[in-house]
């Protein structure tokens, strides 16, 4: 202990006894949930992959920290709370952080900020290609089974700016200075496909298309028979979109905006909602479809349109698909396109519990590295989910199944679920609380390390189911 923590405290609330508050040299971290996320990693090779991927430029011999350490630092750290490199100026010497990078608690301290801000600053253009093809790879990896049908969400958000960065321009929508990264999701696994980082003004759409097409090619080469839906909102409502889609032969259901038009056709609709739920006191969601030509549009798309009527007032909602059963059952259709709610659900775990609206370097090719790490924890997060899940038991009451419930149902369903499995259905803050935050005392022999975990913590059974599956998972894990 040197003299700058040598301290002591005293605290006189209590009636009987002081109570003294003095420093440890003992080797104690407060993320020892960290090491079951370690151990699922090593089973699937990821963050390996990941800084594979990489080129290093650095002289062989004068390295102390390699890509791999550094890219387990920060993975690690976002997945843990610690989103910017100032917090690895602590996290260095942490007993937990060493273990994760493969070293031992003796060794010496891990990457400092500035070497951390140099590792993101030193990726070359060609590792994005390569970083791109490796989420593809690992999604690919993700599924047991070659699915028969997948579910792609294509959304935006936004990363508002620190400071002077590259490419940070005024967008108006946001009505701030921001970056617009952009993730595709799949809606069976949650997993982030691919993402990239838009200028500050750039609309929405802009080469969505091309990502669509070349993950399309991906996939198919991967399972040739694979049906694709895509899902997005009126932001990718663009002539390009529906043209890709269509000459890609993928199902799409696209949002587009309530033009006058689309109004004028669905009013005799809402009127009659309007009139069933003053009648009855009850929500009323009414639907029809039709064919529908813009001016920009070579030929006529087929349209569903649901008009609402409840206490909030009214709503009218138009989807531009070309599925199959938009024809027969259009409010199905419309439900589907509805679905992608809880796509951006996954969003906002990527932007607000992992915080990858903190991409605060200053140049551009740093910051859509950041945005890869992100993306990196996220999916890491989301793996480990799907080993922990205990999906809900059917609801006896209930007349149709989980997937066909809509409306208030489907809400509930959603809420009741989360309820009843916290973990496999947990946020990032969840899980934090109730597994990666816990106070570990960490010691190490010649033969072992040992880490020490309170047995009065209250998620101390969590800790121990969670490690228990992934390591009982490990031999089913395909990491070629």
């Amino acid at each position: 202990m040197n003299s700058q923590s040598d301290f002591q405290l005293a605290f006189y609330f209590a009636r009987s006894k002081p109570i003294l508050v003095e420093p440890s040299a003992a080797q104690v971290s407060t993320d020892g949930g960290l090491l079951p996320f370690r151990q699922l990693d090593e089973h699937l090779g990821w963050t390996r992959q990941f800084s594979e991927a990489l080129t290093d430029l650095r002289a062989v011999g004068y390295i102390d920290h390699t890509f791999l350490e550094m890219t387990r630092m920060r993975v690690y750290g976002i997945l843990a709370d610690y989103a910017d490199q100032n917090d690895h100026d602590v996290l260095r010497s942490d007993p937990i952080f060493k273990l994760i990078c493969d070293r031992s608690i003796h060794d010496r301290d891990l990457a400092s900020q500035p070497t951390l801000s140099r590792f993101e600053n030193a990726i070359g253009v060609r590792c994005f290609f390569r970083l791109q093809d490796l989420l593809i790879d690992q999604f690919i990896a993700s599924f047991e089974t070659p699915p028969t049908q997948l579910t792609l969400d294509i959304d935006p958000f936004d990363d508002p700016a620190h400071g002077q960065q590259q490419l940070v321009l005024f967008h108006g929508y946001y009505g701030q200075y921001q970056y617009l990264p952009r993730a595709i999701t799949c809606a069976e696994n949650d997993l982030v496909v691919a993402v990239c980082l838009l200028y500050g003004s750039a609309h929405p759409s802009l080469g969505a298309a091309s990502d669509i097409e070349y993950l399309v090619q991906r996939l198919r080469a991967a399972w040739p028979g694979v049906r694709i839906h895509l899902r997005a909102d009126s932001g990718f409502a663009v002539p390009a979109m529906y043209g890709t889609c269509e000459r890609i032969e993928i199902e799409y259901s696209i949002g587009i905006g309530m033009n006058q038009r689309l109004k004028n056709a669905s009013e005799n609709l809402l009127n009659e909602a309007v009139a069933q739920y003053e009648a009855t006191g009850q929500p009323q969601r009414l639907f029809t479809a039709f064919w529908y030509k813009a001016e920009s549009w070579p030929a006529q798309r087929w349209v569903v349109l649901k008009c609402e009527a409840n206490a909030q007032g009214t709503n009218r909602r138009a989807v531009v698909t070309n599925r199959a059963g938009a024809f027969v059952l259009p409010q199905a259709a419309y439900d589907a396109y509805a679905d992608r709610g809880e796509s951006e659900n996954r969003n906002k775990e990527l932007k607000c519990g992992l915080q990858a609206d903190r991409l605060s370097d200053h140049r551009y090719f740093a910051n859509l590295f950041r945005l890869y790490l992100h993306t990196l924890a996220y999916n890491l997060l989301v793996r480990m989910r799907q080993q922990v899940v205990d999906p809900l038991p059917e609801n006896p009451r209930h007349e149709l199944p989980a997937e066909a419930l809509t409306g208030r149902l489907r809400r509930k369903w959603y809420n009741d679920r989360r309820k009843y499995d916290p973990l496999g259905q947990g946020q990032p803050c969840t899980w934090r609380t109730r597994l990666i935050k816990v106070a570990a005392l960490v010691s190490e022999s010649t033969r072992r390390v040992i880490v020490r975990l309170s047995s009065s913590w209250p998620y101390l059974d969590h800790y121990q189911q969670v490690s228990r599956l992934v390591l009982a998972a490990g031999d089913t894990f395909d990491t070629s």
